[in-house]
């Protein structure tokens, strides 16, 4: 299970509570389902697990593993202890940059080390930074809560490793155990989640089974094509009980729970408009490929469903505990509470979903495969308008796209809309009705200019601050000239701002697309980049290390790209000889390449050089934050403000930073 904290849409640390009816109504149900026992021996146990009991962690003295989470701990207490020192002086500027440089952290350490969720000490300082971002920010509560029964079913469910053992379970004897390429064995835990699904809350498994009559023809099919065995589609069960639109209180979204960097590692895009980790078949596809991944690493379906579940390193303690045995079973004592119930979970819902009627249940729920027509419309169309087109309701049209997350499409040329099956033709015909004022209000670009704030560009086009920032995804306190930036216009603004526009503004999201494509960016290259087979443009933009959007732009482009097609890509001169690589590297070769961009290793090696003092040094760029740089090199925010003579968090573009003594 993936999870993180994004900048703008953070998770309510909402502690789940034990009642499996605390977050869904529809689940409460009084009467038990008739569940079939036999009167068998019960094979349970395939192999002996005795717990070890831990030493009492006063007397225990912190390897390096603990040493380094309590380290970034103690970095994020210091953060948030200053942006309430800067709230008390009266500077909001720097206790902003503070708070996000705390939820950043945040962010990074919870990505870095997913098994924190249920530490205590973690939990109780998420809470304290994310409520401070709310005050400042003015977020609802209710915004942010976990979404999704599936929480308090974990909670519930991983409490104890026997909690439901009992004599009143018999392990029926024609289960299916031998044709999975998973695994399936039996034993007292995997029992332990049986009995949950059976006799303690039967109404889960059937709430997830009635849903996998939608989802499940779709994620075998695309498990298929991407080689990965079919019985991990029940893997979806635990992570989010399939449901598209799940969201934990740590920010891992969708029916695969991905955080927000593991998402776009796997081409899943995420801003402040679209989020691709609820769209069922994208992350679906992403999921396939990460187990793929981790399976090549560890040569094991257990261990690699753990570490789906556990960061690398926190699963190689385990083992390294366990005695080096690469196991999950021997390391099963030493992982934390949740990764103990994790494969346990997904073998008990796999059994179950192979064979529902040995365990009590119907061969065959009602529902329909997930199925849908795709059309193309404008970019910030209003999706009320399109709901009236198709003849549904918003919160339908929403169904179908889960992904899109404010009032209308995304900015661009067109966005491929899934609307039901059998309502394109009708849909095309309401759509070229639809009133030019009923069609949403236009946006434009600005260019920053030297001397420039973004309170004064707020001012000069008739908007607020919040909306720039809305509009422009993980944007920084500090502008610089020549950057970008996306300005949503008031209702009845653009006339006036076209009429007296200054040249290097444009107007509207379809001229925008045209004028920044004609323009070749300032100190770049052109390169062309071949469309391969399971690319997307979120994929293509972390490779070049781009925007989705400027992709969009560069080529007058919506999402849908296809196999064979040529795409123009924008990049800084300097760095042409490396990026000029990527179109004939391997799709491992580029997933890597992703992955130390999202660990914040420089691949341009551009990140450190060593001055004449002896000191290692690293030269700050756009959207660089102080604590993504010591993340990167492995030092403390404090000791980086230490040796630059900062007193609070802020950097600017082309600052030159120590780092370390060589």
């Amino acid at each position: 299970m993936h999870k993180i904290f994004t900048k703008i849409s953070c998770g309510a640390l909402l502690l789940c509570t034990t009642s499996v009816f605390a977050q869904d109504s529809t689940l409460i149900k009084t009467e038990k389902m008739p569940l079939r026992l036999l009167t068998v021996p019960n094979p349970l146990e395939n192999k002996v697990i005795e717990s070890k009991p831990e030493r009492d962690p006063i007397t225990i003295e912190l390897d390096s593993f603990q040493k380094d989470i309590l380290r970034r701990i103690t970095d994020i207490y210091q953060l948030h202890v200053l942006s309430l020192e800067s709230q008390l002086d009266d500077n909001p500027l720097e206790a902003e940059t503070h708070i996000n440089d705390a939820v950043n952290a945040s962010q990074a350490l919870l990505d870095d080390y997913p098994e924190l969720r249920s530490d205590r000490r973690f939990v109780e300082l998420s809470r304290a930074v994310i409520s401070e971002y709310r005050q400042f920010y003015g977020i609802s509560e209710s915004a942010n809560e976990a979404q999704g029964e599936i929480f308090a079913i974990q909670e519930e469910l991983f409490a104890d490793d026997d909690a439901y053992l009992t004599e009143d379970f018999d392990f029926p004897k024609d289960v299916m155990l031998t044709k999975t390429d998973v695994p399936l064995i039996q034993n007292r835990y995997v029992t332990n989640s049986l009995v949950y699904y059976t006799l303690k809350r039967p109404e889960v498994m059937e709430l997830w089974l009635k849903r996998s009559e939608t989802y499940m023809p779709m994620i075998q099919k695309i498990f298929k094509e991407e080689k990965v065995p079919s019985e991990l589609a029940y893997l979806a069960f635990i992570e989010s009980g399939l449901n598209p639109n799940a969201r934990s209180w740590a920010a891992a979204v969708g029916m695969w729970q991905f955080i927000a960097a593991t998402g776009r590692v796997y081409g899943l895009e995420v801003n402040w408009w679209v989020d691709e980790r609820r769209d069922p078949e994208k992350a679906t596809r992403a999921a396939a490929r990460h187990l793929r991944d981790l399976y090549d690493i560890w040569g094991d379906w257990h261990l690699a469903m753990a570490n789906y579940n556990i960061s690398p390193r926190g699963l190689n303690r385990a083992i390294t505990r366990a005695g080096g045995k690469k196991d999950y079973w021997e390391a099963y004592p030493y992982l934390p509470r949740e990764t103990r119930g994790y494969v346990p979970g997904f073998i008990a819902t796999a059994m179950i979903g192979l064979n529902p009627e040995e365990f009590g249940f119907e061969r065959k729920y009602e529902g329909e495969p997930y199925s849908y027509d795709v059309v193309e419309v404008d970019g910030l169309m209003p999706l009320d308008a399109l709901s009236e087109a198709t003849g549904i309701s918003v919160d339908e049209l929403k169904d179908y796209n889960p992904e899109l997350l404010r009032w209308a499409t995304p900015p661009g040329n067109k966005y491929p809309l899934k609307i039901p099956t059998g309502k394109k033709e009708e849909f095309l015909i309401a759509y070229k009705e639809i009133p030019k004022e009923n069609r949403a209000q236009d946006m434009t670009v600005h260019t920053v200019r030297s001397g420039e704030s973004i309170g004064l560009i707020a001012q000069k086009y008739g908007t607020t601050v919040r909306g720039i920032y809305a509009s422009n995804d993980n944007l920084s306190n500090v502008i610089h000239p020549g950057q970008k930036l996306v300005i949503p216009l008031p209702a009845g603004s653009a006339g006036k701002i076209s009429a007296n526009r200054p040249t290097n503004i444009t107007n509207t999201s379809r001229s925008r697309s045209t004028s920044t494509r004609s323009s070749t960016p300032s100190n770049s290259s052109k390169l062309t980049y071949k469309v391969k087979t399971g690319d997307t443009v979120g994929h293509i933009a972390e490779w070049y290390d781009v925007r989705a959007f400027e992709i969009r732009a560069w080529n007058g482009i919506g999402n849908t790209i296809r196999v064979g097609q040529n795409l123009t890509v924008y990049v800084p001169s300097k760095n042409r000889d490396h990026y000029s690589k990527v179109n004939s590297m391997s799709y491992s070769q580029k997933q890597e390449l992703e992955r130390k961009q999202r660990r914040g290793e420089n691949i341009l090696l551009a990140s450190a050089s060593v001055s004449s003092n002896g000191y290692k040094t690293y030269t700050v760029r756009k959207n660089d934050t102080l604590g993504e740089i010591a993340e990167s090199f492995g030092v403390s925010i404090s000791s980086l403000r230490s040796l630059n003579g900062i007193s609070g968090s802020t950097i600017v573009v082309g600052q030159v930073l120590k780092i370390s003594k060589q």
